[in-house]
């Protein structure tokens, strides 16, 4: 929640009037190594997102975060619709381990109904390019993304894709 990128982001979003709720995973909030169970980060994310309705009731309401977070957020709408989200969106999804190339991670997104949108940096090692465009691909006009230069989307331009 208190990622310097996460922090530039909310600042980033709120100066184009987007409101942002932000919120800590338990492995975080205990300053934990090991990120919490699926189902645990899951729930985090269901509260979250319940929490974010009643602090403002009628906006529209996207979810998701950055790495972990996102997955969670993504594995969660796949698993049972969040309530009132319109969209899910992704910074820096995290689609394999750096040097271990896989989308096994992206299997649960056919089962998102909702559009996602992913930021990318160029120089993600946890997402090369090409898989990341197949997965991208696969879920057609769902899907969005956009690549950044040096991973950071509200410094430089955004360069869309999909």
């Amino acid at each position: 929640m208190r990622h310097p990128f996460l922090e530039r982001a909310a600042v980033a979003l709120a100066a184009s009037r987007i409101a942002t709720y932000r919120y800590e995973f338990a492995y975080m909030e205990r300053h934990a190594q090991r990120p919490d169970s699926a189902a645990l980060a899951e729930a985090r994310v269901r509260e979250a997102v319940a929490e974010a309705t009643r602090a403002a009731p009628g906006l529209p309401l996207l979810a998701g975060g950055k790495s972990f977070g996102g997955r969670m957020t993504s594995q969660a709408q796949a698993n049972a619709p969040l309530a009132g989200v319109r969209g899910l969106v992704f910074f820096g999804f995290p689609l394999h381990p750096p040097g271990r190339p896989a989308t096994s991670r992206a299997e649960h997104l056919s089962q998102v109904q909702v559009r996602c949108c992913f930021f990318k940096g160029t120089r993600d090692e946890f997402a090369t390019s090409e898989l990341l465009r197949g997965v991208i691909d696969n879920l057609g006009r769902r899907a969005t993304v956009h690549l950044i230069d040096d991973g950071d989307p509200f410094i430089q331009g955004a360069e869309t894709h999909g």
